[in-house]
């Protein structure tokens, strides 16, 4: 369900005021100016998504401002991700200056006082959430506040697209996913920060493991395709060839180690299911992504100390000899369950 604010309706003299209400209440209390003598009229539309507000505003040019006074004031610790749509947006907060444009986001903290000036007419829509719901420390937030992020790096290009697909269809969401996807947002965000950061903590917080799952699960759909390389999986999650590496490092093996452990558990699970009918071992080798069976033999035997033929006939032999007690054991319990001939005498009845 939507809330809609609007100052479409009110007299001119209101509106300031009006706004100054319907901004505070929407978001944290701020003090905004509005820079036009006769106030255009301004829209906020918000929605819930899980513990997440998203809001969308349109208005004229103004300056809002969140003071040391309004922090004692209210204490809220949230955070707000603001995706521009149109006009410019000069923010600034811990010491940093960033001037957003269209496409870009930014990222602003109540705890601490910030600003933000709009010189025209704009459009933008936030995504607030607690503090609480992103696993990064306060030295790594404190490094992103007022910072533009757009489409020049593969992160910050696939939060803004999800933060886009995440402002078209807020209204659609399924309340049953609403939580998930609201998750999965922070998560994205707090992967963006560690890397600008520049290193991920020792504890893995859940971000990290969420990106970690989401590359295993996209390789995992992947595994039969030959061409499946690391440059590809990074392309396909927009993260760099160093980051997916780092990722796999939490992991204490690398990210080519695991695709080939991956590959290898499934072919052993595909030669030990086959056990009635023996495919060529070069058959299974291609149908989880080797290029060639040499390769994989030398691989297998590497990992499993034998080759993948010799386990494949120590494979049909045990099957084999389960077979054949299992045939006997059947026979002898026929053997026991056959019915006797019964020699007692039979009693004539005399009448």
């Amino acid at each position: 369900m939507s809330v809609v604010l609007s100052t479409a309706l009110l007299p001119v003299s209101d509106r300031a005021d009006f706004w100054q209400n319907a901004v505070s209440r929407t978001f944290v209390p701020l003090d905004v100016v509005l820079h036009e003598e006769a106030p255009t009229s301004a829209t906020i539309v918000s929605q819930q998504v899980g513990f997440m507000q998203v809001s969308t505003v349109t208005a004229g040019p103004q300056t809002a401002t969140r003071s040391p006074r309004m922090i004692a004031r209210d204490g809220k610790e949230t955070l707000t991700l603001t995706l521009q749509h149109r006009g410019v947006a000069e923010r600034s907060q811990d010491g940093r200056h960033a001037v957003v444009r269209p496409g870009q986001f930014s990222l602003s903290d109540s705890r601490r006082p910030f600003s933000k000036a709009l010189r025209q007419e704009f459009s933008l829509t936030s995504f607030q959430f607690p503090r609480s719901a992103l696993g990064v420390t306060d030295v790594e937030l404190r490094g992103v506040t007022a910072t533009a992020f757009g489409l020049d790096e593969p992160l910050s290009a696939l939060l803004a697209g999800h933060l886009e697909r995440l402002d078209s269809g807020a209204e659609s969401v399924a309340v049953a996913q609403a939580h998930r996807l609201a998750t999965v947002t922070c998560d994205l965000l707090a992967c963006l920060i560690q890397e600008r950061y520049g290193r991920l903590p020792p504890q893995e917080p859940a971000a990290v493991q969420a990106m970690l799952l989401r590359i295993k699960e996209y390789t995992l759909r992947h595994l039969s395709d030959p061409d499946l390389s690391l440059v590809a999986i990074a392309s396909a999650h927009r993260v760099s060839l160093r980051y997916l590496h780092k990722l796999f490092e939490t992991e204490g093996l690398t990210a080519a180690r695991w695709i080939l452990q991956q590959r290898l558990e499934r072919c052993r699970r595909e030669l030990v299911r086959t056990a009635s009918y023996a495919p060529p071992v070069a058959t299974v080798a291609h149908s989880w992504g080797f290029a060639s069976a040499s390769h994989f033999s030398r691989a297998f035997r590497l990992a499993y100390g034998i080759s993948p033929k010799e386990f494949q006939a120590a494979v049909r032999e045990k099957f084999e000899m389960n077979e054949t007690m299992r045939i006997l054991a059947s026979a002898r319990t026929v053997k026991k369950t056959s019915p006797t001939t019964d020699r007692r005498p039979i009693r004539h009845r005399v009448h």
